[in-house]
C-alpha cells in the first residue's frame, strides 16, 4: 500500500497528518523570525514554561479540556515572556540568562505540580504526562480546527506587519529613527511565537516543541539570503517534516509522532547545513579548494612572468626547476607543480617548449596585465 492510500484509508492518520502539516507550517513562518532575531532559546524558555500553566488549569477545572489547557499554557507563556522582558530590563542579567532561567524554573514548578496531581484520583484521565512529549495520535477534528484558525490569525499577522517585522529584525535602531516601535514589534512576535508554540504542545510536546519552531528556519537560512524566500522555504519544510514524521509513526509500532517529526526536520537541516550552493560545508569546502587553486596558479604564473622579465625574449622557457623555488609555499612538490602547469597550458596561458621547459605565452602576459590587483595580492603574500 503506498502512501496516497495510507492516507486514504486511515482517517486517523489523515487527521493528524493535516495537523501536523499545519503545525509544521506556522511553526516555521513565525520561527523564522525568532531564528532571525536571535530568539531561538525564547521557543525553548516558553514551550517548557507552558508546563505549569497546563498543570494549574486542570487544578482549577479537574477534569480534561484541550482548550483550557492550551489556555493555560497561553497564560503561563505569556507571563514567562514577560518575566524575561522584565529581568532583562530591570537587572543586568542578560537576555539568555534570563530565558535560561525562566526556563529550568517554570519547568521545574511544572514537574512538582505534575507530581502532586499524579496522586489525585481523576489525574490520569487528563493525560498531562502526555504534553512533555507530545501525543499527536490524539488530535482530534477541533484540533485541527484550533491549529487552523490560530494559524491564520499568525499568517494574518504576519502579513499586516510584515513591513515592520522585515526593518526590525535587520535594524531595529533604524525602525526606531522613523517611528517604527521595535519593542511593540517584539512584543508582538513574542506573542506569536508564544501562540505557535501552544498550539504545538499536544502533538509534540513541550521538550520537542522548541525544535519544530527553530528548525525549519534554521535550514531555509542555508539556502537564501532573502527573507521572503526563506520564510516559504521554513514553511515547506515544516510542512514536509510533519507529514513524512506522522507517515513514518504511522507505520512502525510505538514510534512516536512528534519525535519522528523532529527528526525528519533535523535530517532537513542536516541536509542543508552540509548541501547548501551558499553556506553548505561541503560548497564552501569546494570553493576553498578552488580558491587556492587559483592562487597557485596565478603565483605559478607570476613566476614565469617574473623570469620572462630577466630575458630579452619574453617567451624564453625556463626549466621548472626553476620556477618551483619562487613558489609562495616554499618549494611545491613536483607532481603537484606540473598539475598547476597542465591547468594553465590547458587555459592557453604557458606552454611547454620542451621536456620540463615551460615559458609564459602572449596570453599569459597579457592575462598578467589585466588583473595587476591579483598580482599585487601574490607579491604580498610571497613577501
Amino acid at each position: 500500500m503506498n502512501i496516497l492510500e495510507l492516507l486514504a484509508n486511515d482517517y486517523t492518520l489523515r487527521v493528524v497528518a493535516l495537523g501536523s502539516a499545519m503545525l509544521g507550517f506556522v511553526s516555521g513562518i513565525v520561527g523564522s523570525f525568532a531564528v532571525l532575531n536571535k530568539q531561538g532559546l525564547l521557543g525553548d524558555a516558553i514551550s517548557h514554561a507552558s508546563l505549569p500553566g497546563i498543570a494549574i488549569m486542570f487544578l482549577l477545572i479537574q477534569t480534561k479540556s484541550t482548550e483550557l489547557f492550551m489556555l493555560g499554557a497561553l497564560i503561563a507563556g505569556l507571563t514567562a515572556t514577560a518575566l524575561i522582558n522584565a529581568i532583562v530590563k530591570y537587572s543586568r542579567i542578560k537576555v539568555d540568562s534570563a530565558m535560561a532561567l525562566v526556563l529550568s524554573v517554570f519547568f521545574g514548578f511544572g514537574l512538582v505540580l505534575l507530581t502532586y496531581i499524579q496522586k489525585i484520583p481523576n489525574a490520569n484521565q487528563a493525560g498531562l504526562e502526555k504534553f512533555i512529549f507530545g501525543q499527536a495520535s490524539t488530535l482530534l477534528r477541533r484540533d485541527i480546527y484550533l491549529i487552523l484558525i490560530i494559524g491564520l490569525i499568525l499568517m494574518s499577522l504576519t502579513i499586516v506587519f510584515w513591513k515592520e517585522f522585515k526593518i526590525v529584525t535587520f535594524d531595529a535602531d533604524f525602525a526606531d529613527s522613523i517611528g517604527i516601535s521595535s519593542k511593540r514589534i517584539s512584543y508582538i512576535l513574542s506573542s506569536m511565537i508564544v501562540l505557535s508554540i501552544i498550539i504545538g504542545l499536544q502533538s509534540v510536546g513541550v521538550i520537542l516543541m522548541s525544535a519544530l519552531l527553530v528548525a525549519p528556519g534554521v535550514a531555509a537560512r542555508q539556502w537564501t539570503n532573502k527573507l521572503s524566500v526563506m520564510i516559504v522555504l521554513a514553511g515547506t519544510f515544516g510542512t514536509v517534516s510533519g507529514l513524512v514524521g506522522t507517515i513514518i509513526s504511522s507505520s512502525m509500532q510505538k514510534m512516536p509522532t512528534g519525535p519522528s517529526i523532529v527528526l525528519v526536520i533535523s535530517f532537513i537541516v542536516f541536509v542543508s547545513m552540509i548541501l547548501s550552493p551558499s553556506r553548505g560545508i561541503l560548497w564552501r569546502y569546494v570553493r576553498q579548494i578552488k580558491h587556492q587553486s587559483d592562487i597557485n596558479e596565478d603565483q605559478v604564473l607570476l613566476n614565469l612572468y617574473d623570469l620572462a622579465m630577466n630575458h630579452n625574449n619574453p617567451h624564453h622557457s625556463h626549466n621548472i626547476a626553476a620556477i618551483e623555488p619562487m613558489n609562495t609555499q616554499g618549494g611545491k612538490k613536483l607532481k603537484q607543480l606540473k598539475y598547476i602547469l597542465g591547468n594553465l597550458q590547458a587555459k592557453a596561458l604557458v606552454k611547454e617548449e620542451q621536456l620540463d621547459g615551460w615559458s609564459i605565452t602572449e596570453e599569459g602576459l597579457n592575462y598578467i596585465m589585466k588583473h595587476p590587483m591579483r598580482k599585487e595580492e601574490n607579491d604580498v603574500t610571497s613577501n
